[in-house]
């Protein structure tokens, strides 16, 4: 391990500019010289004086984002697992969030997104918002279901367009 290297310090400027993962904390020690031993050891008395908290991090994180950004549950899983989040605890924290808030937050996103599509074809516009809620993790069936219904609502005519989408999963 370098001598400049200060394992406890390294961790506490890295959570202090935003919170962060046992694994990610783990990683960046690692990149830096610090041995396995001596991160499992700092690690874990971070751990127990709770300044790491990967569940705690998955809650908030998946409340953040859903809420912030509209991602759906399948897009937040994938996040967590980047950020070295295990699966069960991954699995844990995006049950947490309800499928009616899902639907609402997606068909929140698709009236928003409707404004700067008007006077498009309703072929562009379908696949435009499709394609922003399948880049934000929403299943395919619910995606189409809730585009059709929100244009159809806004009177558009959807002539020529199919009458059933995906399926959900």
């Amino acid at each position: 391990m370098p001598a400049d290297v200060d394992p406890r310090e390294t961790c506490l400027r890295l959570l202090a500019h935003a919170p962060r993962t046992r694994a990610q904390l783990a990683e960046a020690l690692r990149r830096r010289g610090v041995p396995d031993e001596t991160v499992e050891h700092v690690l874990g008395r971070f751990a127990e004086v709770g300044l790491i908290d990967d569940e705690a991090f998955a809650r908030a994180w998946v409340q953040s984002r859903h809420m912030g950004r509209g991602l759906a549950r399948r897009a937040l899983a994938v996040e967590l697992r980047q950020r070295g989040v295990d699966e069960p605890t991954v699995d844990e924290a995006v049950a947490e969030l309800d499928q009616e808030e899902e639907v609402a937050t997606a068909r929140a996103l698709v009236q928003r997104r409707l404004q700067a599509t008007r006077g498009l074809d309703p072929k562009v516009r379908m696949r435009r918002l499709l394609g922003m809620l399948a880049r934000k993790g929403y299943p395919g069936g619910l995606a189409y279901r809730l585009v059709r219904e929100e244009l159809e609502a806004g009177g558009e005519s959807l002539d020529g367009l199919p009458d059933h989408g995906f399926d959900d999963p």
